[in-house]
């Protein structure tokens, strides 16, 4: 029996995925790959500037034992911590709030108020260059971690609060009114009802931002400047031009400084795709 037009249809765009898919993953992984093998390369490789060919040797624990040993890659990934771990706290902390005053009360300026959080991030960030820096100049507190952290913080928590807000407006509304005819205060209402129900949320926003203020690198080089306080991605920068043709180095400087985001988004796996897909299916 001959297949129907549709069948054949079907059939076309099953192999046609069947062979794009392995391209398109090729194609994306292929500069991972490269940086990869380039870590391991010799410095003889690189001299000779065999930068695409397979390495000749094997150096892997001495390529990055001497990124660790000739450069300062330990502070500059002890920074980010430093950066990225109030910075998560801080907006989701902060998000939480604004989401459930925003998703749960009804007051007059509510949309006011909350496209004031969301329209920040509909600014370039080339604009806000200047005034920035300007600002963390005046206040003292440029140059210091407290200063890339205050406004990734205040940064980050427009888009905290539209998330949170849109959560906490499809959670049960059933369950706060029930709450209220207990005589539960409101705060008592966040912590014991809402906040608990929050957790997939939660979990799915901070790998978000984890991953997104451990890899920036614009602001990393604005608002700092020296091995004191710059994060690694500003960090791996100066290494580049400390080392000319070191390219083995900083290509292990780089598999290590992306490490901390691959293993938070495994350790937080399940409770990240809950989040993503909790309100997808009724």
């Amino acid at each position: 029996m001959f297949p129907t037009p549709i069948e054949r249809k079907t059939g076309g765009a099953q192999a046609l995925y069947k062979v794009a898919l392995p391209v398109a993953l090729i194609l994306w992984l292929l500069p991972l790959i490269a940086v990869a093998l380039t870590s391991i390369r010799s410095a003889g490789d690189i001299n000779a500037g065999n930068y695409w060919g397979w390495p000749t040797s094997f150096n892997l624990l001495e390529n990055y034992t001497a990124v660790f040993t000739n450069s300062p890659i330990g502070q500059y990934i002890l920074n980010s911590f430093k950066v990225t771990i109030p910075t998560v706290i801080g907006a989701v902390a902060l998000s939480c709030m604004t989401g459930f005053a925003l998703g749960v009360y009804r007051f007059r300026l509510n949309i006011l108020v909350f496209f004031m959080f969301v329209a920040g991030n509909f600014v370039p960030f080339q604009i806000l260059m200047v005034p920035v820096r300007d600002l963390t100049l005046s206040l003292g507190i440029y140059n210091t971690t407290l200063g890339l952290v205050l406004f990734h913080v205040a940064f980050q928590t427009g888009f905290c609060t539209l998330f949170m807000r849109n959560f906490i407006k499809a959670l049960p509304h059933e369950l706060i009114e029930a709450a209220r005819v207990e005589g539960v205060s409101e705060v008592r209402i966040f912590w014991y009802v809402v906040l608990p129900l929050m957790k997939p949320a939660i979990a799915a926003l901070s790998v978000l931002i984890f991953t997104f203020i451990w890899n920036d690198y614009f602001w990393a080089t604005v608002l700092t400047q020296g091995a004191e306080t710059q994060p690694v991605t500003a960090g791996l920068y100066s290494l580049n031009g400390q080392w000319v043709a070191a390219w083995h180095l900083v290509s292990a400087g780089s598999i290590v400084a992306a490490l901390p985001p691959i293993l938070m988004f495994f350790a937080m796996q399940k409770h990240f795709i809950a989040g993503l897909t909790l309100g997808a299916v009724k």
